[in-house]
């Protein structure tokens, strides 16, 4: 049985990690009607056959709430780990020499083998190497091709096969691991929407994983190494979206780093036009508490006035206690800050200008018509997106009403900021569109009698990219009665 479901009243797009408290169909069907917007599925845990099941989930929601469905598969990208210790755990003391190696014999309080050789490679005297999420840090003393001699500066517990980071050089590894070519072959076959990589360091990055989807899901970067953040403006360049993944910046860059780093990657990617997740203990205490701390909520409230176009949670919705309580509160939160008469004027801090086309030129010619003419929605129509991104960018007051023949567009723009994707049948004339236009407004509840809409498209129709038609047409409220008569007359 299909419900009908109005658009969200928030703009902010919510993504949910899936996982062991949540990846029934059960589960999955209240956190959407929770507030959750997309969904995201993380390739680190669990095995392949397990997520066919958790995507089918996913897809039924579109039957029974008449809603394109948005999936994002999140690879794991390349783990750095040290080996295994003789006795299974060690403790590094301050101040005292500790040497990374190849050798795989297990390792003891003074070695340990480390099998990643293009660190060796890469290492330079000075650069510091952070072990077990940061709680460790070495500093390179010594390096060579075979070994790194280190001394401890922050010391601790350390036991086998813990994480390294390596923050201040750029390690030439390859952005995809044999692990992350087939999940994300898997990702694919299962029609996913988008493909998230890991570890993005560099615009090359992107490339392979860019060549292996062939254009059948969007690419999405995660920045969470100090080396993206030189070439920030590249990567985002070079992506169909980006992932503020706070977790491991945290990481490797001092803690007091990351809110202004996450301003200018949000800043970046909106001025150049790519959708901005924020990711990452946004309301980490509700993993086990039922309710946020207040620096949670403050937290993820920033994110929304700097205009992200979504927030994520990860273990608070994959693995916690509280997972349909989390979801529900990133929804309040988005509502409650969206409702501030001044987070129109803050969300729009970040100057976007238009580039010097037509698409932009009327993408923000809608934006300001419809606050002139208080305009109830802006409708669109588009078959690769590009409209819908164009006219997301200017951060308009209303509903963004996204109509698409192609269900793969519709569902991508699940993380785009303050549309409501429709999947529908192309149009073939002027007239036609705008009769559509005014239909599915009403059907939609974006628009009621005697409101105006603004309505863009591009002519000829059916051809990506030609948006250069910007329409002000007012409801009378009697379109659906009249077409359902002439069908029946027919």
């Amino acid at each position: 049985m299909t419900h009908s479901f109005a658009p969200r009243s928030r703009k902010v797009r919510v993504l949910a990690t899936l996982g062991p408290a949540s990846n029934t169909p059960e589960m999955i069907a209240r956190l959407f009607e929770a507030g959750a917007d997309a969904f995201r599925i993380n390739m680190s845990h669990g095995d392949q056959a397990s997520k066919v099941d958790v995507i089918k989930a996913i897809r039924a929601l579109e039957q029974e709430f008449d809603r394109p469905s948005t999936i994002l598969a999140d690879l794991q990208g390349p783990k750095l780990r040290v080996g295994r210790f003789a006795e299974g755990r060690v403790v590094l003391e301050k101040g005292s020499t500790f040497v990374l190696d190849h050798d795989a014999t297990p390792g003891d309080a003074t070695r340990v083998q480390l099998p990643h050789p293009e660190i060796f490679a890469a290492m330079e005297a000075g650069a510091r190497l952070l072990l077990d999420d940061g709680k460790l840090v070495l500093r390179v003393v010594e390096c060579d091709a075979d070994r790194l001699v280190t001394t401890v500066e922050v010391g601790g517990p350390l036991s086998n096969n813990k994480g390294l980071n390596v923050p201040d050089v750029v390690v030439p590894m390859a952005a995809l691991t044999a692990k992350d070519r087939s999940d994300l072959a898997f990702a694919i076959d299962q029609g996913v929407d988008w493909i998230a990589l890991s570890f993005v360091q560099r615009p090359e990055d992107l490339w392979e994983a860019r060549k292996l989807i062939e254009g059948k899901a969007a690419l999405l970067a995660k920045i969470e190494k100090p080396a993206a953040i030189e070439r920030l403006e590249e990567i985002v360049e070079a992506c169909d979206g980006v992932m503020v993944a706070r977790g491991d910046l945290g990481v490797e860059l001092p803690p007091q780093s990351v809110p202004p780093l996450q301003k200018r990657i949000v800043e970046t990617s909106r001025r150049l036009g790519r959708p901005v997740v924020v990711a990452t203990q946004m309301l980490e205490s509700m993993i086990v508490s039922p309710s946020p701390t207040r620096a949670e909520v403050s937290d993820v409230a920033t994110a929304i006035y700097d205009g992200a176009d979504a927030i994520m949670l990860s273990a608070e919705s994959a693995a916690g206690q509280w997972p349909v309580e989390s979801v529900s509160m990133m929804n309040a939160i988005g509502d409650a800050v969206e409702r501030d008469p001044m987070h129109g004027d803050r969300i729009h801090f970040t100057v976007t200008r238009p580039d010097p086309t037509t698409a932009d030129a009327l993408a923000e010619a809608a934006k300001n018509i419809a606050e002139t003419v208080s305009a109830s929605a802006i409708i669109c129509f588009t078959t690769s997106g590009s409209t819908a991104r164009r006219i997301a960018r200017e951060r308009p007051g209303v509903p963004i009403l996204v109509l698409t023949p192609q269900l793969e567009t519709a569902r991508r723009l699940g993380l785009l900021w303050g549309t409501h994707n429709v999947h529908t049948r192309d149009v073939a004339s002027f007239e036609e569109m705008v009769a559509k236009a005014k239909r599915i407004a009403l059907r939609q509840g974006v628009a009621k009698a005697g409101d105006s809409v603004i309505v863009m498209a591009g002519v000829p129709f059916r051809t990506p990219g030609s948006t250069n038609v910007l329409h002000v047409v007012r409801i009378a409220g009697d379109e659906l009665k009249n077409y359902e008569a002439e069908k029946a007359a027919r």
